[in-house]
């Protein structure tokens, strides 16, 4: 990474917070986890979700219990999000597309405002 890009990012507290959420964006979202937040959401009218069960074979598991994703799915979701991350390192520490990056960043944020769940 230029030196002028590592002295503009330690020196900007806004440029971290648009690396953090571009950082986010690039390794952790339309990753696998996108597929399974694809279901239904239950409703719930106590609003504490306490009114929802799930129902089993072997009985009820009231919906605060119940585990969204199996064993096998939060692997698929590491695994994805550390190959992702992987490819996000090896451009940011590019000397070539690293500097660049760091650069538009401190210009303006990069993610898309629909895809920012809490502006900073």
């Amino acid at each position: 990474m230029a030196d002028i890009a590592k002295n503009i990012m330690f020196e900007n507290p806004a440029l971290l917070k648009r690396l953090a959420k571009y950082t986010v964006q690039q390794c952790f979202r339309n990753t696998v986890l996108e597929d399974y937040h694809a279901g239904t959401v239950p409703d719930s009218q106590s609003g504490d979700f306490s009114d929802v069960v799930a129902r089993t074979p072997h009985g009820e598991i009231p919906w605060p219990h119940v585990s969204r994703l199996s064993d096998e799915e939060m692997k698929l979701v590491v695994r994805d999000a550390v190959n992702k991350t992987y490819r996000f390192l090896c451009r940011l520490f590019d000397e070539g597309t690293g500097g660049e990056l760091i650069l538009r960043l401190d210009e303006r944020d990069l993610v898309p405002q629909w895809d920012d769940p809490d502006p900073i």
